[in-house]
């Protein structure tokens, strides 16, 4: 499993704004290139976000699920990126004097990605992940600071 935290100066509810919001999810995730549909009960469990992965004219449609959710504390979802699989992607929130303390784990669960190696694989997603958190951290401080 691959674990990346990262410390975002905008309030637990700022970042949670952005991660429940599907619409938002290709403008923060590394590889998703367009939203197109949100199902209407995300973020809630065995609902989904329906993306698109990849660049024009390479575009895969797949989805985004809900396994658990914890208001302003813990998200879990199931990404499918079919060729190469699907991932389990956790985001654990904690309150730091009004900061958001951010963990995202991420693990493959199904398909070809999980017989690499972790060694292979783990330094790849944790460049990607801390990109990805990298981006919803700018979405999340752009937020708090235009409220």
């Amino acid at each position: 499993m691959t674990e990346n935290e990262r410390l975002i100066h905008a309030s637990v509810e700022d970042v949670f704004a952005i991660l429940t919001d599907g619409w938002t999810y290709s403008a923060w995730v590394v590889g998703a290139s367009r939203v197109r549909d949100v199902e209407a009960g995300w973020p809630q469990p065995g609902h989904s976000i329906h993306h698109s992965v990849g660049v024009w004219p390479l575009v895969i449609n797949d989805s985004t699920t809900v396994t658990q959710y914890e208001p302003l504390r813990f998200l879990q979802l199931r990404a499918r990126a079919w060729p190469t699989g699907e991932g389990e992607i956790e985001f654990v929130a904690t309150d730091r004097g009004g900061q958001c303390d951010l963990v995202m784990r991420e693990v493959a669960v199904k398909g070809p990605a999980t017989v690499i190696p972790e060694a292979l694989i783990d330094p790849i997603l944790r460049f990607r992940n801390a990109e990805t958190l990298q981006r919803l951290a700018l979405l999340a401080e752009g937020r708090a600071g235009s409220a």
